[in-house]
């Protein structure tokens, strides 16, 4: 006969004397224990009830998939030696909502309304009770002014709560959107999360996804019922399909790395929208000369393919900034365009630069949304803006028409005309057509528009030649095809109709002369006048919520 011997788990040890817990007061000479002291017992129960809701079983469940508790997430979050003040403990009238923790904490010394799943308790999903909890949390962010980080870690809504979790989400999306341009918001996600644990924290200005995790409106399981088709969660919802789409802001390592993260972007972003983000001294000058940038032109444009060289704007990016430190947003997506977050002179400021090192810096689709809404989120919180020009255009083609470039320029083209914070332009080679002309120049509203002595601004690139000298190109090639001179001579003189096209329009002498452009600068001198300039337009730059009209389009 076997007789089978559950074993449970337990972190107590069985031979230890416990002690039975005493509410003496300071002083007291004897403690004789009533119903009074009972009330106590009970109430301090509730308050470490959320802590200890989970059990040892759960907990070693959510470690055996890497993945840390929200006890875990909020401890590191939370600054050394302060404590998290816990809201709404558990809440609702039979002390459900536990599956969500509610608090407000200290980050870099910050206040931040903070939110995180407790995955060990129902899988850490949503009823009416813990959406109730929710909304209140991002009200208060908001009457507080305070930023919102949420840690998502949920299965989505509690289907034995049936309608009210559907509720519970519904209260929450409103209550976060009504917040979207009043105070900033910070979503990492965890683990495996779908449905309204999707669509909830990509309501945030910034989402960051760990690899080895999930989200997504639907889970393979659903795609396999509806479709029929065999998808890992990876493949549907994973950290590569949301970085390239732009769904996800930041793909880290693991969850450490993404909390982490949290802490450095909020270093560079305001707690509300009538704030400046946090200035930061530094000891880099301003009046640094950025001699690498020069020697980078130099080598690029002295080589064999001229002018015509790529450039990684990255490099220049990291020499304008405070120590060569920048915060790079969507980095995975849309390559040809890079926006970040950096600081000069101990200012934050945001780039939005052509990167000519992937696709000549071409503006595609994108790229298009890529930069208009990282414009629209330094637009809502007082981020002043410098952009960073060297394109040869927006892409052409049958593609881009067919998904709607037209459309994706629209918006980067309105987001730049919306722009109300201090806004520079530095044209650093091509600045041709369209492109040029919805890139934040004066016309679009630019505070401050100077030139490297290296800009070609035109209204076509090398393709203009064609028009601007057709009649002598006509010439050259009806010559060479009757014969009367040879091929070699032939591209002779259209090589000399090229550069003189170069040396007459291509060039920044024009956009000068037509107050196009304030100045030239010298590349050794370029960190040493945004510098000045910004300072200036920040002295006079009043931060505040934006008053304008709001836009059909966005």
């Amino acid at each position: 006969m076997n007789d089978r011997v559950e074993v449970s788990i337990s972190l107590e040890n069985p031979f230890s004397q416990t002690e039975e817990l005493k509410f003496e007061v300071p002083g007291q000479a004897t403690y004789q224990p009533g119903p009074y002291e009972d009330s106590l017992k009970k109430g301090w129960a509730l308050i470490k009830r959320p802590r200890k809701a989970a059990g040892v079983k759960a907990i070693s469940r959510q470690h055996a998939k890497n993945r840390m508790t929200i006890w875990e997430r909020i401890d590191v979050l939370t600054d050394a030696g302060e404590t998290p003040t816990i809201l709404f403990q558990n809440w609702g009238p039979n002390l459900d909502g536990a599956s969500l923790v509610t608090a407000i904490v200290k980050i870099n010394g910050r206040d931040v309304a903070l939110y995180g799943h407790d995955f060990t308790v129902r899988a850490g999903s949503m009823d009416a009770t813990n959406g109730k909890k929710l909304a209140r949390l991002i009200e208060l962010a908001a009457k507080r002014r305070i930023p919102l980080v949420g840690l998502n870690d949920s299965a989505g809504a509690y289907v034995p709560a049936g309608v009210g979790g559907l509720d519970g989400y519904a209260e929450a999306f409103t209550a976060l959107r009504k917040i979207s341009g009043v105070v900033p918001s910070i979503m990492c996600m965890f683990g495996f999360n779908a449905g309204g644990g999707s669509y909830l924290p990509r309501q945030g200005s910034f989402m960051i996804q760990p690899k080895n995790t999930f989200f997504g409106l639907t889970g393979p399981g659903v795609v396999k019922s509806v479709l029929g088709e065999d998808v890992t969660p990876d493949e549907l919802g994973g950290p590569g399909v949301h970085s390239q789409s732009g769904v996800t802001d930041f793909v880290v390592e693991d969850e450490v790395a993404a909390l982490k993260k949290v802490k450095e972007i909020l270093n560079y972003i305001p707690s509300n929208n009538s704030e400046l983000a946090p200035h930061q001294p530094t000891s880099d000058s301003l009046k640094r000369q950025t001699w690498d940038i020069d020697i980078l032109l130099k080598k690029a444009f002295n080589g064999p393919s001229g002018f015509n060289t790529p450039l990684d704007v990255s490099i220049l990016i990291q020499e304008l900034c405070d120590h060569g430190d920048f915060l790079e947003v969507q980095p995975d997506r849309a390559r040809n365009t890079i926006t970040a977050l950096g600081r000069m002179g101990g200012n934050v400021i945001g780039f939005v630069a052509n990167n000519s090192a992937v696709a000549s810096g071409q503006i595609d689709i994108a790229a298009a949304y890529k930069n208009a809404r990282f414009i629209r989120f330094c637009n809502l919180y007082n981020i002043p803006v410098i952009f960073m020009e060297d394109t040869t255009g927006f892409l052409p083609g049958k593609e881009q028409e067919t998904a709607g470039i037209v459309q994706a320029g629209r918006a980067m083209l309105d987001a730049i005309v919306d722009l109300r914070t201090p806004r520079f332009l530095v044209i650093i080679r091509n600045a041709f057509g369209g492109a040029y002309a919805s890139y934040n120049n004066y016309p679009t509203g630019a505070d401050f528009v100077i030139a490297l002595p290296s800009t070609r601004a035109a209204v076509m690139g090398p393709a203009g030649v064609e028009f601007v000298y057709k009649n002598e190109l006509r010439a050259i090639r009806g010559a060479v095809k009757a014969g009367e001179e040879s091929a070699a001579w032939g591209k002779e003189q259209e090589a000399l109709l090229a550069k003189r096209y170069e040396e007459e329009l291509m060039n920044p002498n024009e956009a000068l002369s037509l107050g196009s452009i304030s100045q030239i600068v010298m590349p050794k001198d370029l960190r040493k006048v945004l510098c000045e300039n910004m300072n200036f337009h920040l002295s006079h730059y009043t931060a505040e919520p934006m008053q304008s009209v709001q836009r059909e389009f966005f």
